[in-house]
């Protein structure tokens, strides 16, 4: 299995910027997909951002502004948010999907980090 651990999250002042950094462990070469989601209290978690092989994908509310990243293949992945609204005030999980079996059978797998807050001051 695959392992996540979330880094970077604080408290900054809107219009600032912070980087979240997510480390994977385990079967990382199993993963096909890594992302970002936001969860606040009563709501869904959302999608931010995601980025496989073939390229990267945000939401609306912050194209422009995130940026999704990764360095030494699935090991390590960043999302550098710029221009930083209250709006954006979140716990920011990562996640990484893995796949596993063989081709005919291919079957899925989510993994999920403990989260990191982020807080945006007005």
């Amino acid at each position: 299995q695959v392992q996540l651990v979330e880094s970077g999250g604080g408290l900054v002042q809107a219009g600032g910027s912070l980087r979240l950094s997510c480390v994977a462990s385990g079967r990382t070469r199993s993963i096909e997909k890594m992302g970002w989601y936001r969860q606040t209290p009563g709501k869904q978690r959302e999608l931010v951002a995601t980025i496989t092989s073939g390229g990267t994908n945000y939401a609306d509310s912050v194209k422009g502004r995130f940026t999704i990243s990764r360095e030494n293949a699935w090991n390590t992945l960043y999302l550098q948010m710029n221009s930083l609204k209250p709006d954006d005030t979140a716990v920011y999980y990562c996640n990484a999907v893995s796949a596993y079996g063989p081709v005919e059978r291919t079957y899925y797998a989510d993994s999920w980090g403990q989260g990191t807050q982020v807080t945006v001051s007005s």
